[in-house]
């Protein structure tokens, strides 16, 4: 009978009626598959939710310790610490890239979140210790109890901790800056100071030498070899890392700044730094990001009277073998930092939060 049917049906009506069951049929399929996806993104924020009860749960047990321990200490006389509060971090910072305002941010917040800042002063402004002084400085930061935790700032070169046999090793932080950016700012300081103390005296007051007119010239003050700062700052201690053009040098600066460096941010970003940090060390950098947004600190301190360079210094600058070296760090770190950046905070700055979470944990308790 149904064969019939079709046969009698004109063929035109029997495609419309293919047609049409094959659209049910792919909506069908659709709609499955939407609700397929549904549930699977309701999967992922329930995971997101039972992994966020885990650490909160942990966070709470550690806390409650932590005050058991308080307790115990005031009743037994015993000391049980946070490990947290043993943390030293070190900001060797290299001069001009926006140090003293990022250093202002920690001072402002060391009182509220209960961590020390000190200054480390060089004799001579040197950036490199005779060894028996690396030797006391690093005995000095990991022995001093009553300073921690800590963050110890000062324009010292990179310090390797492992030579000297101990156990406990500082959290390195730094800030770089373009190199030619750097060295004009340097000039032009030395001879017109900044807002943050403009009644001192600089070295170079009174020249009214532009940049330009300086690397037309010839003179010292703006020889390509001057910009081998950053480099050697974070090569280290090591004679090779002062020798302008060293490819060693350059090479132990990279390998420092991936392995031995939390983060190194750039003065063009410095509230991504500053948030980065809060993200990662809270311990010391709860509140930095909107201290450092709304304060008065921003740009603590800014050179007076900078005059942008011409192309044709620029031109003549990048030239120099010892740019191309320190250009290479530059770029080098800057990769690193938006991978970092990338990773750990929103558009907004904030922390992304915790992306992981522990799962079928054996023997159940």
């Amino acid at each position: 009978m149904t064969l019939r049917l079709c046969r009698s049906m004109p063929v035109n009506k029997v495609l419309i009626s293919i047609i049409a069951a094959a659209c049910v049929i792919f909506g069908y399929i659709s709609y499955l598959e939407n609700q397929l996806a549904t549930i699977e993104k309701s999967r992922r924020k329930l995971e997101l939710a039972v992994a966020k009860l885990q650490v909160d749960r942990v966070s709470w047990s550690h806390n409650q310790a932590v005050r058991e321990g308080w307790t115990q200490e005031e009743n037994t006389g015993l000391s049980v610490t946070n490990p947290d509060d043993n943390m030293v971090v070190i900001y060797n910072r290299v001069p001009k890239t926006g140090s003293t305002s990022f250093v202002g941010v920690a001072y402002d917040l060391c009182k509220k979140n209960k961590f020390n800042v000190l200054h480390l002063n060089v004799s001579k402004n040197s950036h490199v210790l005779s060894l028996s002084d690396q030797m006391r400085f690093v005995r000095n930061i990991t022995g001093w109890t009553a300073k921690k935790p800590a963050i110890y700032h000062g324009h010292l070169a990179f310090l390797e901790f492992d030579r000297f046999g101990v156990q406990e090793r500082p959290i390195y932080i730094n800030l770089i800056r373009d190199p030619l950016e750097r060295l004009i700012s340097y000039y032009y300081f030395l001879r017109n100071g900044d807002d943050f103390r403009p009644y001192l005296k600089r070295s170079r007051q009174g020249n009214k030498e532009t940049f330009d007119e300086c690397v037309e010239n010839d003179s010292s003050d703006c020889d390509p070899n001057n910009l081998w700062v950053q480099v050697p700052f974070f090569c280290g201690q090591k004679a090779e890392c002062w020798e302008e053009g060293s490819q060693w040098a350059l090479d132990m600066a990279k390998h420092h700044l991936v392995n031995n460096y939390l983060v190194v941010g750039l003065t063009e970003q410095l509230p991504e730094f500053v948030a980065v940090l809060e993200a990662t060390l809270p311990r010391f950098f709860q509140g930095a990001t909107e201290k450092f947004l709304t304060g008065s600190k921003t740009h603590l301190r800014k050179t007076a009277k900078k005059i942008p360079p011409s192309k044709a210094t620029i031109k003549k600058i990048h030239q120099s073998p010892v740019w191309k070296m320190e250009d290479e760090f530059y770029q080098f770190a800057k990769q690193q930092f938006e991978f970092i950046k990338e990773r750990t905070l929103n558009k907004d700055l904030e922390d992304k939060g915790q992306l992981f979470f522990f799962e079928k944990i054996r023997p159940r308790r």
